[in-house]
């Protein structure tokens, strides 16, 4: 039986995670982590984690991007996996990952929807058809009004994945009321739009002569992130050190 720690346990994906892991044979949680403690858990929780006595296979974390260099630290000083599903690190925090994915397996995904990682694949493949035919290509990312990051990690992600694809990488537009001037063709703009309940929307337009392809991807409820939160530690517990993504997990 594969043991698992939460980390953020009382926030809403975390509490996703504590009610549908018992859906999954071969793991359950056997610890958290939370700095509020005012939800009952069916498992011990603790303020931080070095409180923590319990010794766990795998480190699931949906918390904050400022929690990452102690989980890390935590992590690796225990010999735990660990499932980063927090966005909005930073690049330093990211090479922090690269580090501690050389000691311990690290599953890291800007998104674990499998719909998302779909719609980047298609994303991809659009660009490789389309780049070469004069189409601007815009990213338009909704959320919830209480998310703090913006442009979402995923947005970046897609546009990262774009990038990759291109023969040459194109710069990334964020606002354009700074400046008056046409639209560069080799730019790609990312726009973040934030308000009420929204889980998580994520289009790509490829926009033409004549002619518009949208990708979209609407999530209706955050069980999507936590579904896929739980197969990567599944996926997790038996790896060796190395950085793994939704990519490993799908193929």
């Amino acid at each position: 039986m594969i043991k698992a720690l939460m980390h953020g346990c009382n926030g809403k994906v975390g509490q996703k995670i504590a009610h549908l892991i018992s859906n999954y044979k071969g793991i359950e949680l056997v610890a958290g982590v939370d700095p509020y403690l005012g939800i009952p858990n069916a498992f011990p929780v603790f303020t931080s984690l070095s409180e923590c006595n319990i010794p766990v296979d795998v480190i699931i974390d949906f918390s904050t991007a400022t929690a990452i260099p102690a989980l890390l630290e935590y992590a690796v000083g225990t010999q735990t996996s660990v499932v980063i599903c927090t966005t909005g690190i930073s690049p330093e925090n990211i090479q922090k990952l690269h580090e501690a994915s050389t000691q311990i397996p690290v599953f890291f995904s800007a998104n674990m929807s499998l719909g998302v990682n779909l719609l980047i694949a298609l994303a991809k493949r659009a660009t490789e058809v389309l780049s070469d035919s004069s189409f601007d290509i815009e990213i338009i990312e909704k959320h919830h009004n209480q998310k703090i990051d913006a442009p979402s990690g995923t947005a970046l992600a897609i546009a990262d994945a774009i990038n990759d694809t291109l023969s040459e990488p194109y710069a990334y537009r964020y606002d354009r009321t700074t400046t008056r001037e046409k639209r560069s063709k080799k730019e790609i703009g990312i726009h973040a739009v934030r308000g009420g309940t929204i889980v998580g929307e994520h289009e790509i337009l490829f926009a033409g002569n004549d002619e518009f392809i949208t990708l979209k991807h609407q999530a209706t409820s955050k069980d999507v992130f936590a579904v896929g939160a739980i197969k990567a530690a599944i996926f997790l517990a038996t790896k060796n050190p190395g950085l793994y993504d939704m990519s490993h997990l799908l193929g």
